[in-house]
């Protein structure tokens, strides 16, 4: 897919005009539960009656399919056009579906440039309220390139409670600030864990630290996530949070809080002027 240029966008166009809300989420670092929250808030935007694709921007390291429990080959349109797949009633796209999971995705920037474009152009993704990208860890080169080749509506960062990830979440709003991309929220995950046996809340890795952080930023604070050993079992057996009867109704209510928080922020934003689209140098 990554070897031609035709259905990708032009430098500066918008190359879907029937998505509403293009929303990236992003982490400073891995292991935060980054691709577990982007998956469970499309789903719980989708409860919500919408129409929501998810996009696995994570070229290097693809988890959705895994997550999804969808693992098919996608289905050729036209030449150089694309369907998504669809699970649970998101339409998603990933590379995972593309290569053997078995081996190791060896590209240059350049070429994740490249695939970024044609995800964004060569997918028949139709009209969509929201697309969800699920960003790769860090401020590398798949958020650059998204930056550049659409019209993101804004960006959602996750943490973990510890002030050591704090600091690697402020790297990830910096870049998208540079990128002239709004940050509409941040999502504490793993942010406390109900005792099994007495209903006790145990803060495990703290308390209050990403609330206060959020509100000295001016960023809105979506929510916290628990932990729960389900959330992590139902990923890895492609049965998402919100769709796994194993999940308790703690788990459920937090993942669409954040839906309710975003969907309110977007709102918010779609009365105010778009940024244009940023140019990257040595990126075309």
């Amino acid at each position: 897919m990554a070897g031609h240029q035709h259905g990708a966008p032009k430098s500066g166009s918008n190359p879907l005009p029937g998505v509403k809300h293009i929303i990236a989420v992003g982490a400073g670092k891995g292991g935060v539960g980054k691709s577990t929250v982007a998956v469970n808030l499309a789903i719980a935007l989708k409860a919500k009656g919408l129409a929501v694709g998810l996009m696995d921007g994570d070229i290097y390291g693809p988890s959705i399919p895994k997550m999804l429990g969808s693992h098919d080959a996608p289905r050729g349109l036209a030449p150089n056009r694309i369907a998504p797949n669809e699970a649970y009633g998101l339409k998603f796209m990933s590379m995972g579906l593309l290569l053997d999971p078995e081996k190791p995705m060896i590209v240059r920037g350049p070429i994740v440039h490249t695939v970024v474009r044609q995800f964004l152009g060569d997918v028949v993704w139709g009209d969509l309220d929201y697309l969800i990208v699920d960003l790769p860890p860090g401020t590398g080169d798949v958020a650059l390139s998204l930056a550049q080749s659409c019209p993101l509506t804004a960006a959602v960062v996750v943490s973990t409670p510890q002030d050591v990830a704090l600091i690697d979440v402020q790297k990830a709003v910096s870049m998208f600030r540079t990128l002239n991309v709004p940050v509409v929220g941040l999502v504490e995950n793993m942010s406390w864990h109900e005792c099994g046996s007495c209903g006790a809340r145990e803060e495990i890795f703290g308390h209050g630290g990403a609330e206060r952080w959020a509100a000295r930023e001016r960023i809105p604070f979506l929510g916290g996530v628990p932990l729960h050993a389900s959330v992590a079992a139902g990923g890895d057996e492609g049965q998402p949070a919100l769709v796994d009867p194993r999940t308790p109704d703690h788990v459920r209510t937090a993942f669409r809080v954040l839906a309710d928080g975003l969907a309110e922020q977007t709102a918010t934003l779609a009365s105010l002027p778009k940024q244009p689209l940023i140019q990257i140098e040595g990126l075309s």
